[in-house]
């Protein structure tokens, strides 16, 4: 004999199933929050002008929508553009304004840090400077260094111009000439070691290393005539 006769097993099967569906949908329609960083971007710099520093790269970003909504946000879809077409030499503050990204609908920004961006800026100057080949080692033995030239010998800089007024040349990336035998070449990078300045045609530069063998010792002449014989007494 059953203990609830009135209640029949599909009614509690089904109001389970409903009730499940309703914490779905509550779950699913609840607001919630979601934090993460949205690169900075900034379009429209002017050609007579290099970015020197830059306060943050990043803004962290807090959007609320319901939690359905939130997993179709993904963070690597936005970005922050700022216009930094009016920008001068010297410093600029620029304010964070979200308001021009998109996000999907009932979803909104409810916070984000920092709310400025500062940015300096300088004058781009352009300067040519000879390359100079950084070797490094020794040839084989038998075998000497004898001379190092570089094709282009001069390359164009550009970057900020304080430091690029200030560079006279640019080293390569080392070239090691232990175990060489005979002439060389090689192609290698040009790095002018500052971060504001870089080289206007990124392509590498040949090094041409001349070797040689060691000249050997000339053999001693030959006397003219009949030389003195053993025990033989003038």
């Amino acid at each position: 004999m059953r203990r609830y006769p009135s209640v029949r097993p599909g009614m509690f099967v089904l109001a389970l199933a409903i009730a499940v569906v309703l914490w779905g949908i509550a779950s699913g329609t609840s607001n919630a929050e979601k934090g993460f960083d949205i690169p900075v971007v900034l379009d429209r710099l002017p050609e007579n002008l290099v970015i020197t520093d830059q306060s943050i790269d990043n803004v962290n970003v807090r959007v609320m929508a319901s939690q359905a909504v939130l997993r179709s946000v993904n963070p690597t879809d936005y970005r922050l553009e700022i216009d930094v077409s009016g920008a001068k030499p010297g410093v600029a503050v620029y304010d964070v304004d979200l308001s021009k990204i998109e996000l999907p609908r009932a979803a909104r920004f409810v916070s984000h840090a920092p709310s400025r961006v500062q940015v300096r800026f300088e004058k781009r100057g352009r300067k040519a400077v000879k390359v100079r080949a950084d070797i490094q080692g020794s040839p084989a033995a038998g075998f000497h260094f004898v001379s190092v030239s570089t094709e282009p010998a001069k390359v164009w800089l550009v970057g900020a111009r304080s430091q690029v007024m200030r560079l006279d040349e640019v080293v390569t990336e080392s070239v090691n000439l232990s175990g060489l035998n005979e002439d060389h070449v090689v192609e290698v990078r040009v790095n002018p070691g500052v971060g504001t300045v870089w080289m206007e045609d990124d392509r590498p530069v040949q090094v041409r290393i001349k070797i040689q063998p060691d000249t050997p010792p000339e053999a001693p002449a030959e006397a003219d005539g009949v030389g003195i014989q053993p025990n033989e007494i003038p």
